[in-house]
């Protein structure tokens, strides 16, 4: 391996272990802030692995940019899909006929059948 992969080795393993300790960190008060601007790196990382895909700098590198295409393909989805589900919880839901807080019909909407 020449100097110059190892210190990209170097680079990677260093940002995953920053990475892991910065979102092991996160209160989980922050988690939907969060969630949305990883949701906008993952889409950097799409770009980027659409781009590595399509380089042309041999049979390998294409595969594991189709992989890498895929794999960035189902966190953006799977990290929208996370995102609305959690905002989902904090919508309030509409109340139930009848009960309190519900409006009210107007007047003769029951004689009308």
């Amino acid at each position: 391996m020449t100097g110059t992969g190892l210190m990209q080795l170097y680079v990677f393993l260093l940002a995953g272990v920053v990475g892991y300790q910065v979102i092991g960190r996160v209160p989980p008060l922050l988690h939907t802030p969060l969630m949305s601007a990883t949701n906008a790196i993952s889409g950097i990382s799409l770009v980027g692995s659409l781009v590595a895909a399509g380089a042309h700098h041999g049979r390998l590198a294409t595969v594991l940019g189709v992989i890498a295409v895929i794999g960035a393909t189902i966190n953006v989805v799977g990290g929208f899909l996370i995102t609305d589900r959690m905002l989902g919880m904090f919508h309030r839901s509409a109340p139930a006929k009848g009960e309190a807080g519900a409006p009210a019909a107007p007047p003769g909407a029951e004689r009308g059948r």
